[in-house]
């Protein structure tokens, strides 16, 4: 009934949206000759906030359309062409091919990105792409909304999240006959996805297989909740499995194409976001009420531009969701050395010894705490500290660790030369100087303790950005 509830509202605001938005154009419009006073643009604003607020907001696009590569001059750029290589019922692999010949000259290595499933789609990652993309071949997972998977389509819990993730490494590096003669990729999970890419970097070690990645870089992901714990982990410690069930979960309705599929709503993850920083939101809203009684254009577009893409958010499957739960954040399974894969085969971590593993996180980060991420050096005790870097960037939280101005100029390049240093040429051949350094003095300070950036330089997010933590 919960969903229906949602369904129900969101029709019942329908008609109050729809004439906000008229009265916003009566009182803007050129004829109106009190468009200019100060009530009248204070009415319009107050409008438009609510719009924005009530709206229902769909999947946004990557709309990533060029990049510029070391080398280019002037104003020259690469096209970028997104096209979806291959799909899951669940997922789609997009490739962000750079169509410029300087691009294929360069031969950068290939990277998977491994979006979060926590409630937001692929595209909030966006500019995590955007500022990797000229120097790496870059591909992401793009999670589908469950409730538009059919229930014929099954399940999709975190032991199918990790098939899905040693799939796309292992077609990554195949040539078009299936057979891995190309260069083995690097693995990037943000958030949540460190979890099931951590299991998966560390099957695929212990197999010995010719596809598993170069290099992991791991994200603000929850490896082990119980350092440095948040707000979220105490939540779900209060809460029994069967209550959680009983709350969270609800059956898609008629006529979604997912009916009746059992899925944690987008909504619910959203309300939970916007409760833990509603301060923040409350803040960001009233600013963004004083640029349009300003007619701050860039000031409106920023706000847009962030919210856009936090309030569309998209279904988890129920036993995704509810197994999420229960191995990371209430049995720590992976940090205690009893994860199991489909329940029967153990992921030992420890073997890893030739995948380099990089742990980022944010010291403002209020969703995964300090320390959280970089509890996967302990784990991976095999892995030669040389192989190992850490990075925690003070002043930012979690979204801007990979998102943003200090994302940009300072954590990328970082990440960047990581995977440069570390990267495994395709069999027979060297990867190409493409003005990168690699090897051990590429610039990526390596070992477990190796980094934390703080003072002015470390960069504090404002603005609208900042209100996602």
């Amino acid at each position: 009934m919960l969903y229906h509830a949602y369904e129900f509202a969101h029709a019942a605001v329908a008609p109050w949206r729809a004439a906000a938005r008229l009265g916003r154009q009566a009182l803007t419009a050129p004829l109106n000759p009190c468009a200019a006073s100060f009530p009248a643009r204070a009415g319009a604003a107050a409008l438009q906030v609510f719009v924005n607020a009530t709206a229902r907001y769909g999947k946004p696009e990557f709309g990533l359309t060029s990049t510029r590569l070391d080398g280019m001059e002037g104003d020259e750029t690469a096209p970028i062409i997104q096209r979806t290589v291959a799909s899951t019922p669940f997922c789609d692999l997009v490739h962000f091919h750079r169509d410029h010949p300087a691009a294929e000259a360069r031969r950068d290595p290939p990277l998977l990105i491994a979006a979060p499933l926590s409630g937001h789609f692929a595209t909030l990652l966006r500019g995590t792409v955007e500022a990797l993309a000229p120097h790496h071949d870059v591909y992401i997972t793009d999670w589908r909304d469950a409730r538009n998977v059919p229930v014929a389509a099954g399940a999709f819990d975190m032991d199918d999240c990790t098939e899905t993730l040693m799939a796309f490494c292992r077609m990554i590096a195949s040539d078009a006959d299936g057979d891995v003669t190309r260069e083995r990729p690097a693995l990037l999970a943000v958030s949540q996805a460190g979890v099931p890419a951590l299991a998966a970097a560390a099957m695929m070690a212990e197999d010995d297989d010719p596809a598993r990645p170069a290099s992991l870089v791991l994200m603000g992901s929850p490896i082990d909740v119980a350092r440095n714990p948040r707000a979220a982990a105490g939540l779900i410690a209060s809460h029994s499995a069967s209550w959680l069930e009983r709350n969270a979960i609800v059956t898609v309705p008629w006529p979604n194409p997912g009916f009746l599929r059992r899925v944690y709503p987008g909504f619910l993850q959203l309300s939970g976001f916007m409760q833990m920083n509603l301060d923040r939101h409350v803040d960001a809203h009233m600013d963004h009420f004083r640029h349009l009684i300003r007619g701050d254009g860039d000031g409106d577009a920023a706000h847009r531009r962030f919210y856009d893409e936090f309030l569309a958010v998209m279904d988890l499957t129920a036993e995704f969701y509810l197994q999420t739960l229960d191995r990371v954040f209430r049995r720590r399974l992976l940090a205690r050395g009893l994860y199991r894969h489909r329940e029967t085969r153990p992921v030992r971590p420890e073997a890893i010894r030739d995948i380099a593993l990089m742990t980022l996180e944010g010291g403002r980060d209020d969703i995964t705490g300090p320390g959280q991420t970089r509890a996967a050096h302990d784990l991976c005790a095999a892995l030669p500290d040389a192989m190992r870097a850490h990075l925690t960037v003070e002043e930012v939280g979690h979204y801007g660790l990979f998102n943003g101005s200090r994302w940009r100029t300072g954590t990328a390049p970082r990440v960047r030369d990581f995977i440069h240093a570390q990267r495994i040429p395709a069999r027979g051949r060297a990867p190409a100087d493409a003005g990168t350094e690699t090897g051990a003095d590429a610039g990526t300070e390596t070992g477990p303790n190796a980094g934390t950036e703080t003072g002015a330089d470390a960069g504090t997010e404002t603005g609208a950005g900042a209100a996602a933590g």
